[in-house]
């Protein structure tokens, strides 16, 4: 596999960053335990046991022919012990999928493949969306198939849509790379140890506590001291969207009046924070076309603000350059 560039390591690692915070006010993982704990009190469905840890500090069989090769099938009965339970050892990435998806059966043979090639380093937890809507409804899951990777509880990162298996492979590996330090074996074997910068652990410090204007501003200081500190900018304007995004009333995506520009830019990012990218660029893209002089540069420029806090390969930015280029000419 290509090893990824600095630049491109710097901005996954922003990104996911950016969505452990986005996903940490948006996703409530407690109430599917609650669920879990009150099916088995009825005596719905036996309790299974916590997985055991094997020599490596992984849970046992959560590799090979035992395990379906690190496959899980997850119902809301099992989601505390399959995937809360076992993300405190193990990274779990929670597959959200349906019969009736077409994508979802083009991204889970690979998914499987990858998990079953992982040697416990992680685990996939396929859930039937139908089957178990209250999972889905946790996740905020707009569209299917989602991908949600699970460490220690909570969820670290995600992404919506196929992916080839070099894109799943890359960005698993960010993934252990930066849980090295916090689950057993996780780190992938051939991850080299890099010497942490003081400035951004104190950052990221602040940002896990949730002090997050002062994670902001420490990121701030880094970037304009160093402009070339690709990492410290992706982080902070990441963290800028999402505080952004996080202070507007969610109810502004209906009621956002057609010729209101900052309504139809709070509801962008509503819509992004939501993980509805092409909802998001459309809103954008449209006062861009109905708009003229300041408003419309307005517009423009945040949309372009909003494309930097993407892979600029991922078909929905390429998707919407496009439609914003027609917009404009």
């Amino acid at each position: 596999m290509t090893r990824p560039t600095n630049r491109q390591q710097a901005a996954a690692a922003a990104r996911q960053q950016a969505a452990a915070v986005a996903m940490s006010g948006a996703v409530d993982l407690t109430a599917l335990k609650e669920r879990a704990d009150a099916q088995r009190q009825q005596g719905s469905r036996p309790a299974p046991s916590a997985p055991p840890a094997g020599p490596d500090g992984a849970p046992a069989g959560a590799s090979g022919a035992g395990s379906g090769g690190g496959v899980l099938d997850v119902t809301e009965a099992t989601f505390e012990t399959e995937v809360l339970a076992r993300s405190q050892q193990q990274l779990v990435l929670v597959d959200l999928w349906a019969d009736w998806c077409g994508p979802c059966k083009q991204l889970s043979p690979v998914l499987e493949k990858l998990a079953g090639q992982a040697q416990g380093a992680w685990v996939l937890a396929k859930i039937d969306v139908d089957a178990n809507p209250r999972i889905a409804q946790a996740f905020r899951a707009q569209s299917i198939p989602m991908v949600v990777a699970i460490a220690q509880g909570q969820p670290v990162a995600a992404f919506n849509g196929v992916r080839s298996e070099a894109e799943i492979s890359q960005w698993v590996g960010e993934i252990l790379s930066q849980l090295a330090d916090v689950l057993p074996g996780a780190a992938p074997a051939d991850a080299e140890p890099e010497q942490d910068d003081p400035r951004m652990v104190a950052a990221e410090e602040k940002l896990n506590g949730g002090d997050f204007a002062g994670a902001l501003a420490d990121y701030r200081a880094i970037a304009e001291a160093e402009p070339q500190n690709v990492e410290a900018a992706s982080a902070a304007s990441n963290l800028e969207f999402v505080l952004r995004a996080q202070a507007h009333d969610p109810a502004i995506v209906d009621t956002a009046a057609p010729a209101d520009v900052d309504a139809q830019l709070a509801a962008a990012d509503v819509l992004l924070l939501g993980q509805q990218p092409e909802a998001a660029f459309d809103r954008i893209i449209n006062v861009v076309k109905t708009s003229a002089g300041d408003d419309r540069t307005r517009a423009r420029t945040r949309l372009l603000e909003l494309f930097e806090l993407f892979d600029p390969a991922e078909p929905f930015v390429v998707a919407a350059r496009r439609k914003l280029a027609t917009a404009l000419y």
